[in-house]
């Protein structure tokens, strides 16, 4: 490729509206262009690079045995709820109508469109086991979208699925799936942390986030020196017991004007936040759920929506609390309440004697004790936090940021009357089969590389997905300089060396800012006196060191380079 041919919009000076070091550079060095609102065009560039991060996937995973589909983008609304699969509805899915008959939904989840191509296709258990796949371009409903390509409405992505007899095949393929996994990220010059992960919205048994740590990551880890990590919308922790006043008969109903949160109602009554309920009303499903929690801890809302069947929920609206309980929130409470689940944090189990909202605007309940006065569903609703002790180990907690770039889930296995997928056993029974789910995020891997491996000049690419493996750029593309940078650029393409020849008319400041900027591993210098002496500058990008080499040797050195750069 010649770079006067090819599309590559540098830019000298960033854009105003990005926000993370990998959404400045991407832009800056033309490897992407923002459409709209969470919507991306990938260059020429950004698509070479993401070809390669698919060839690495596709050569692993074929390595394990597994075969590759395109699915459609569009499903019957059915697949979901006929496969077993989730039967989503309203809020997050996205239909297409067009004049040949009923909608279709296009946010399917792959999963369900294998279990209906399997439960077509495959009959007995002697045909497994299967693993399946595609690398796609899926819709998302991303509700919190930001700049740059991290949290868009459509990424491309790999998704694999795999079906066993039984439990013992599934881990043996979740084990493949892990081991191959960690070899990608590996190979694309990531360094990742496997961590326990949230399975709201889902219908798994075990669900594993492969993460990079990052300091503009999306996501909170929490995690113990012990080895344990978690998502922070799963985590758990261990809290200090707290010693109450022995309960002495009924809640007594006290006067607090004007005081509404936590804190004011601790000032006013002298009532910590530690002997507080908090009462949270949300909706799912158009069904009232009321949560209570410790007055000084926190809602993890992943942790209601598994608990109210992974159905999208909000947080009531205040025409909404007052229809239900007679009053404006921060004067709530359980004492009194029919007609909804209440549901409580396992961290008000065993207390007593603690204060609420009476459900009259401006009056509180003191002397209120969980399972007497109210009683609750228990489950677990508190976000951990860090500098709490760890679940396994006691040790204190500590916090990091970080992003997902790819899953592991086992799938419940389902009945065969829910419509899940089945063979025919040994004994000529129908038997579900065990189903795993995996995923790998390719836009995240380009992202993320490029956050973590930058300079202030730009990105440093590692060999295995840089678009390019060696920019040639002569300093002035004339004379014999031309022609020395013409035979070594055919020679490089004769070996198989990906190749960009600088021919273009610029200065070389220019020139050698632009190569720094994309971000191309190696970058041979032809000058006319270096020429004249039959030797070339091989500089690499990632050390910045330079070496004088003799024009026969730049391909055998660029070679043994870019070998040794690759990871296995």
């Amino acid at each position: 490729m010649r770079w006067s041919q090819a599309f590559i919009p540098t830019l000298r000076e960033s854009p105003a509206d990005v926000e993370s070091p990998s959404h400045r550079l991407l832009v800056r060095a033309g490897f992407i262009r923002r459409l709209g609102s969470g919507l991306y065009a990938y260059l020429p560039p950004g698509q070479r690079s993401l070809l390669k991060i698919a060839g690495i996937i596709r050569a692993e995973l074929g390595a394990a045995g597994a075969q590759e589909f395109f699915l459609p983008l569009p499903h019957r609304h059915s697949v979901g709820r006929d496969t077993g699969g989730p039967a989503r509805s309203g809020d997050g899915l996205s239909s297409v109508e067009d004049r040949s008959g009923p909608a279709s939904a296009a946010d399917i989840p792959h999963e369900a469109a294998f279990t209906e191509l399997f439960r077509r296709e495959i009959r007995s258990y002697r045909e497994l086991p299967q693993v399946w796949y595609q690398i796609h371009a899926g819709l998302c409903d991303e509700l919190r979208l930001k700049p740059g390509p991290r949290r868009l409405r459509q990424s491309l992505r790999m998704d694999s699925c795999s079906f066993d007899r039984d439990p013992s095949g599934l881990d043996r393929s979740y084990r493949l799936h892990y081991d191959l996994l960690c070899r990608t990220f590996t190979r694309c010059g990531l360094k990742v942390d496997t961590v326990e992960a949230s399975s709201a919205g889902t219908d798994c048994s075990q669900s594993v986030d492969f993460v990079v740590r990052m300091g503009g990551g999306e996501d909170c880890v929490i995690s113990c020196s012990c080895g344990y990590a978690a998502n922070l919308e799963c985590a758990t922790s261990r809290i200090s017991e707290v010693a109450d006043e022995p309960a002495c008969g009924a809640p007594r109903r006290v006067p607090t004007p004007g005081q509404k949160t936590i804190s004011e109602v601790a000032a006013f009554l002298g009532a910590p936040a530690t002997h507080q309920i908090k009462s949270l009303v949300y909706i799912a499903g158009d069904k009232p759920y009321l949560f209570l929690l410790r007055g000084d801890h926190q809602l993890n809302e992943a942790k209601i929506r598994a608990f109210a069947g992974n159905m999208a929920g909000r947080q009531a609206r205040p025409d909404e609390i007052r229809e239900l309980f007679g009053a404006d929130a921060g004067s709530l409470g359980p004492v009194g309440i029919s007609g909804m689940p209440i549901v409580a944090d396992y961290a008000l189990r065993g207390r007593q004697n603690m204060t609420c909202g009476a459900n009259q605007d401006d009056f509180h309940l003191q002397g209120v004790t969980p399972d007497v006065h109210f009683r609750p569903v228990w489950a677990d609703l508190r976000a951990a936090e860090p500098g709490e002790d760890c679940s396994r180990c006691g040790r204190p907690l500590g916090m990091y940021r970080a992003t997902r770039i790819g899953y592991l889930r086992k799938l419940a296995t389902a009945s065969r009357e829910s419509g899940a997928a089945t063979v025919l056993d040994a004994e000529g029974k129908q038997v579900p089969v065990a189903v795993g789910n995996y995923g790998i995020d390719l836009e995240r891997i380009l992202s993320s590389v490029v956050e973590l491996c930058h300079d202030d000049d730009g990105i440093i690419w590692p060999g295995t997905i840089a678009p390019f493996a060696v920019v040639l750029t002569p300093v002035n593309y004339r004379e014999s300089v031309k022609a020395a940078a013409d035979k070594l650029y055919e020679e490089m393409q004769g070996a198989q060396l990906e190749v960009l020849l600088d021919d273009r008319q610029e200065r070389p400041g220019v020139k050698f800012k632009d190569a720094d900027l994309v971000g191309i591993p190696y970058r041979v210098v032809l000058g006319a006196e270096k020429v004249s002496r039959g030797q070339a500058e091989l500089f690499e990008r990632a050390s910045r060191k330079t070496e004088l080499v003799d024009l026969a040797s730049v391909i055998p050195a660029l070679q043994s380079r870019l070998l040794g750069s690759v990871p296995v």
